[in-house]
């Protein structure tokens, strides 16, 4: 039995779509999902199982950084027989090639984290996707008229940092953003032979010091989440 989601047996589906915010998970659940319910509300972070034109998808949240959705993806792996894991969230952009609002479908993670080789025996530094979540997502945001980012990025441990600039790991790389998460969950996908994906929204563009407002966010990652859920069906 899962330690972190208390939900039983059968009430995860097989394909997860994971924000970082319990109430963002909730949000998407109250507005694109049909015939929903919460199945796991332990420690407050929600997980809700409905349906989405016809076809079962659960809505859970992975919280920040490597470690914390590193345990939730495991366990909905392990525990549930999840076949694959999208995370749906906000990144900051180090290039101003990116603009407010862009959509970035994750190639490969780099980061400085050592969760991949401590966990798995992973060696090095970038894990790239898992699976055909990622095609699929692009082919999807073609069929959508979207224009899509499919680009590197970094996963970061720090949010906060003392030097200003692109660290080495994500100039390596050719990382053109940061987020905190995708890493761990493309270290755990490959590990275990599953199918893992990361969408982002660019929310902040850090050398310009721009950044969408609290207020705007929420109708600002409604094509992300619409895009993510389209992608989803084709998926399962």
């Amino acid at each position: 039995m899962s330690v972190h989601i208390s939900a039983k047996p059968g009430e995860i589906a097989k394909i997860v779509l994971m924000p970082g915010d319990p109430l963002r998970a909730k949000y998407i659940a109250d507005n694109f999902l049909t015939d929903y319910r919460l199945v796991s509300q332990t420690r407050n972070v929600y997980y809700f199982t409905g349906t989405y034109k016809g076809k079962e998808v659960t809505i859970g949240a992975s919280g920040m950084g490597c470690p914390s959705i590193g345990i939730y993806s495991y366990e909905l792996y392990t525990e549930y027989e999840v076949d694959c894991i999208m995370r749906i969230g906000t990144c900051g952009a180090y290039s101003t090639d990116l603009k407010l609002f862009d959509l970035i479908n994750v190639d490969v993670a780099a980061s400085e984290s050592t969760f991949a080789k401590y966990a798995w025996g992973i060696e090095g530094s970038a894990i790239p996707h898992q699976g055909n979540a990622f095609d699929i997502i692009k082919q999807t945001a073609v069929d959508k008229s979207l224009t899509l980012n499919n680009i590197n990025i970094h996963s970061s441990d720090i949010f906060y940092r003392k030097e200003p600039g692109t660290p080495a790991v994500a100039q390596e790389h050719h990382c053109l953003a940061v987020e905190m998460e995708a890493f761990s969950l493309f270290a755990n996908a490959m590990h275990l032979g599953k199918n893992a994906a990361t969408l982002l929204t660019v929310s902040d563009i850090i050398p310009t010091h721009e950044f969408i407002s609290a207020n705007q966010r929420e109708t600002a990652l409604l094509p992300m989440m619409e895009l993510a859920l389209d992608a989803a069906v084709r998926i399962l």
